[in-house]
């Protein structure tokens, strides 16, 4: 791939897309847009999808410098990331989300776009902290946690704004099971190819079927929701 943020390497019909922008990982304008390009190579070879993190760091949202550099571009950053989970989400091949440590606030939401979403354990941190950060969660960040976090959960991880360790995000919904940071990878591979066995288009028709509610809900009031939010239009 062009942006030296990401790795994409292609074997036995799965694709290990690796973030790495040697810091936190965050959503930047230039990270989405690799993003984008290496789903679209997957998509081009029909393989199914690792997204992986660097060790400690899976994502840590969206970048803050770039939503503090004015509402324009803060507006389309938000927007370009909501479009790419609602790609994920529906995307027609498996995602396995390999979830390397942290994974904040967008990052979070990466996990609940993916399909099947393996942590490590660690002192690490997932969930969304933008109520803490004086920031309204937007619509479509509020309609997948609706949608993926249990409803024991929902209050808390969004109004509340609770943090969870890796044990306690799989009760809340965030990941489904741990596996020791030396053998994450291995296993996301070895699950990716699991999944990408399952018939098509059955698996592309029923995971769209799946998301079709959650996605018309988000899609609705996208671009109102984040202008409102944002302050490109009064309430």
């Amino acid at each position: 791939m062009p942006d030296e943020k990401l790795r994409y390497s292609l074997e036995d019909r799965i694709a290990v897309i690796h973030l790495d922008d040697g810091r936190a990982n965050s959503l930047a304008p230039g990270m989405l847009a690799a993003i984008e390009q290496a789903l679209d190579r997957a998509e081009q070879e029909a393989a199914a999808v690792v997204l992986v993190g660097r060790e400690g760091r899976f994502c840590a949202g969206f970048d803050l410098a770039t939503m503090g550099s004015g509402p324009e571009a803060a507006h389309e950053m938000v927007l370009a990331g909501a479009e790419l989970l609602l790609r994920l989400a529906t995307f027609p091949v498996p995602v396995v989300a390999a979830c390397t440590g942290h994974a904040m606030a967008a990052g979070a939401l990466l996990l609940l776009a993916s399909d099947l979403r393996l942590g490590c354990p660690g002192k690490f941190k997932i969930g969304l902290n933008e109520v803490t950060l004086g920031m309204t969660l937007p619509l479509f960040a509020m309609e997948m946690a609706r949608e993926r976090l249990s409803k024991r959960h929902l209050s808390r991880a969004t109004s509340l704004a609770e943090i969870y360790a890796p044990e306690g995000a799989i009760d809340a919904g965030y990941l489904d099971r741990l596996e020791e940071p030396g053998s994450l990878l291995k296993v996301a591979r070895a699950e990716a190819t699991r999944l990408g066995e399952l018939k098509q288009p059955a698996f592309r028709l029923t995971k769209q079927r799946n998301a079709e509610a959650m996605v018309d809900r988000i899609r609705a009031k996208l671009r109102d929701d984040l202008a409102r939010m944002l302050g490109l239009v009064k309430s």
